[in-house]
């Protein structure tokens, strides 16, 4: 249990800040937690190559456990328009990260042995696709009202171009758009550290 540690630690810190930043916007389509948040996948991948599936696993349930903490915490703090969390954004933060994050140790260990960058990248970018879809539709399709009625997202419903330039659709629709193509190029980022980690830590085994 003790090398799950450091993997843990890093999970929970990532899910903590994230939830934290995303109270914050960056520009008119993102927060700051889209910054953050992707290096959760990072975690898991470089825990899967390093110490197997069952021990991301692990990591991952740790990370959600967190989640719903925040989520709780979330959900008590009063802010202008209600709750900081609502009902629909906790349920939809926590299954996409459940949900992603064991896709994506799935993927990596299917893909395990090829190059040293196709499961960490294929992994990542499928699990980060399936997440941003889960999260946006959960937490602010007019489809999903039932799950909160009294929850008002009539906010994120307001039709606009899509980031501003495509064509006409919900608002939600132009965040999950601006997540996912972040979260698409964190995938790329995030192949330095991985391969310099795994390199360095298996050299100190060796």
């Amino acid at each position: 249990m003790r090398i799950l540690i450091p993997g843990v630690i890093a999970m929970a810190a990532i899910v903590v800040a994230s939830n934290i930043l995303v109270q914050y916007p960056l520009g008119l389509y993102l927060t700051w937690g889209a910054l953050t948040y992707p290096f959760a996948f990072l975690v898991t991948d470089l825990t899967n190559r390093l110490q197997g599936p069952a021990a991301a696993r692990r990591v991952v349930l740790a990370g959600f456990a967190t989640g719903l903490l925040c989520s709780f915490i979330g959900t008590q703090v009063m802010g202008e328009y209600g709750p900081l969390v609502t009902l629909r954004v906790a349920l939809g933060s926590g299954l996409a990260f459940l949900t992603a994050q064991l896709l994506d140790i799935a993927v990596f260990n299917r893909l395990r042995r090829g190059q040293w960058w196709t499961a960490p990248l294929v992994s990542t970018l499928v699990s980060s696709t399936v997440d941003t879809a889960i999260f946006f539709t959960v937490a602010f399709s007019a489809a999903l009202t039932v799950i909160d009625p009294g929850g008002d997202v009539s906010w994120a419903a307001v039709p606009g171009p899509v980031l501003g330039l495509g064509p006409d659709a919900p608002f939600w629709v132009s965040l999950a758009i601006g997540d996912w193509l972040v979260k698409l190029g964190m995938a790329l980022v995030a192949l330095v550290p991985f391969r310099l980690a795994v390199a360095r830590i298996t050299a100190k085994v060796a």
